[in-house]
């Protein structure tokens, strides 16, 4: 008998008392309700003092996909640019800022990518990083940077999808071909029957892909363990946020323990 399938595209738990943990799953216009209804919680209790996240892949782009990316890095920030998309000509160019404000006020983020990440998860990595609002943690990421546009071919005909701009970070960084690179790097631990499916060549081998605008950057590791306790990446997100470790340069706890 068919069904009505409800897809969740944020789930999230806490850790320890003091953390949240988000997992977006899809990008759809769900997303940004889903990760709005958590947050009076983490707000309102005085020891939540940190919100790691992880940002899953985009893989089908409706034609509005990269206003629901801006809806969502925008629930982290309180102002600035997001992204921008360019075309051939400088009236083509467009560009997203932030509306809504930072839902968490301020409290340290973590935001974890890998060679799985694309697209839409580029988009949130990257401007919440150019902001310096967040630290990434993990494997550089796929490399989709490039915007399609659908040109509809008439009744029954089909339609046509063409590549018409490239996305850019805040920071004027293109994401084609290149990925977004994260602060600290973290592999996994991959069971050796899985390298081989686990191990991404990114957007820069995939045939008759964009060309990059500058030195073609190849995938990484994209596996992500079944258990959380085996999550090196998530691990390490948690003791920096707890202030175990500190890497220079990037936030961590106030509360900041001595390292070791």
């Amino acid at each position: 008998m068919r069904e009505i399938i409800r897809m969740r595209p944020v789930s999230y738990h806490t850790d320890g008392g003091d953390i949240g943990y988000v997992r977006i799953t899809t990008f759809n216009e769900q997303t940004t309700d889903g990760l709005r209804k958590p947050s009076p919680t983490y707000r309102n209790r005085s020891r939540r003092k940190s919100w790691p996240a992880t940002w899953s892949t985009c893989a089908i782009i409706p034609a509005d996909c990269s206003i629901r990316r801006s809806r969502v890095s925008g629930t982290f920030m309180a102002r600035g640019e997001i992204v921008s998309t360019r075309g051939r000509t400088a009236e083509e160019t467009q560009r997203f800022t932030a509306r809504t404000g930072d839902l968490i006020k301020g409290k340290p983020l973590v935001v974890l990518i890998n060679g799985g990440s694309a697209s839409a998860s580029e988009i949130v990595a990257g401007a919440l990083h150019d902001h310096k609002r967040a630290t990434l943690i993990g494997t550089r990421s796929f490399g989709k940077g490039s915007v399609q546009t659908i040109i509809p071919l008439g009744t029954g005909n089909g339609a046509l999808a063409l590549t018409t701009a490239r996305y850019f970070t805040p920071s004027g960084r293109s994401i084609q071909a290149q990925g977004v690179v994260p602060d600290i790097e973290v592999l996994q631990d991959v069971p050796d029957e899985l390298k081989a499916r686990f191990d991404m060549k990114g957007e820069a081998s995939m045939r008759g892909h964009l060309s990059a605008e500058g030195a073609e950057q190849t995938g990484s590791q994209s596996y992500v363990p079944p258990a959380e306790k085996d999550d090196k990446a998530l691990g390490a997100a948690y003791n920096l946020l707890r202030g175990v470790t500190v890497n220079a340069g990037v936030p961590s706890s106030p509360k900041a323990a001595v390292p070791n």
